[in-house]
Order: C-alpha cells, then sequence, then structure tokens
C-alpha cells in the first residue's frame, strides 16, 4: 500500500521562486548562452531554453526548463514553480505545438505533446528518481501536473 503524503512540502515566498527564474534567464542572456544551460546527468535534470510563440501576441517568449531524455525526446513538467494555474509557455505550447528548444549543443526544433496513459506514468517515475519530493510537491497544486514531450522534427525549409 502507497503511503499518502500527509502535508505538502514548504516552498520559498512567490517571489523567491519568480526571482530565480529571472536571474536563471539573465545569467544565460547576459553570458551569451555560455551559462544557465546543461545536460542531465545520471539521475540529475538538464535544464533547456524553449522558445514558444505568445498564444495572443504572437510574440517570441522563452522559458528555461527542467527535463530529461527520453530517446530522442526532452521530457519536462508544466508545473508553474508548484502554485496553481498553468505555465504561461505551456498554454502557448498547446496553442502551437511546434516550436524550438536550446540545448548546449545548439538550437532544436521540436512538437510538444502531453504524455498520458502508460507513457506518463513511465515518464512521472523517472522524475521522481531524481530525489525531489515530486508528489507531496504535487499536492501543493490543484490540477494534475502535465507531463510534456517534446519529440525532436525534421527542419523546415527556412531554418
Amino acid at each position: 500500500m502507497r503511503d499518502t503524503p500527509k502535508q505538502s512540502p514548504r516552498l520559498p515566498p512567490r517571489f523567491v521562486v519568480v526571482g530565480a527564474w529571472v536571474l536563471h534567464r539573465a545569467i544565460h542572456r547576459l553570458t551569451f548562452g555560455r551559462m544557465g544551460l546543461w545536460r542531465p546527468k545520471g539521475t540529475k535534470w538538464g535544464t533547456m531554453r524553449l522558445t514558444t510563440e505568445g498564444r495572443r501576441s504572437g510574440k517570441k517568449r522563452s522559458a528555461i526548463l527542467g527535463y530529461y531524455e527520453d530517446g530522442p525526446n526532452l521530457v519536462t513538467l508544466a508545473m508553474n514553480g508548484w502554485s496553481a494555474g498553468e505555465p504561461g509557455w505551456w498554454l502557448n505550447l498547446q496553442a502551437n505545438p511546434e516550436t524550438t528548444v536550446e540545448l548546449v549543443d545548439g538550437v532544436h526544433e521540436v512538437r510538444g505533446r502531453e504524455a498520458a496513459g502508460e507513457e506518463r506514468a513511465r515518464l512521472w517515475e523517472r522524475f521522481k528518481g531524481s530525489g525531489d519530493d515530486l508528489e507531496r510537491y504535487a499536492t501543493r497544486r490543484p490540477a494534475g501536473t502535465a507531463v510534456v514531450v517534446l519529440e525532436p522534427r525534421p527542419p523546415t525549409a527556412s531554418s
């Protein structure tokens, strides 16, 4: 029988979480991409820069996200710092799933989708293996956390 988490773990105040995101993007930008991104190693996740098209504005929007590799695919969680509401990048990706990610080795064209069923369960377990208290943090969100799969796509003629 599985233990049910008794209480959600404590998180820093929202301004600290948002400040960390701003700082991480600034480091990446100010170092011209030389710092701020890394590959996953062992059970630790890596970081990538996802660029989506704003669903209302049409402007390019970037977010730096944690990810794992699953064969040729990249996998991340749409968690918004474990607060309520979906992150903007995930709403944008749902509206326009064809986008790009920047990894340590360059920019790649991908198509995003939500994992479901057995695939979602398998990928969720992979994130749980990182040592983070994923199940307890997930209880902080009123709705489930989407497991997002970014599949490689062939380059377009304009690339």
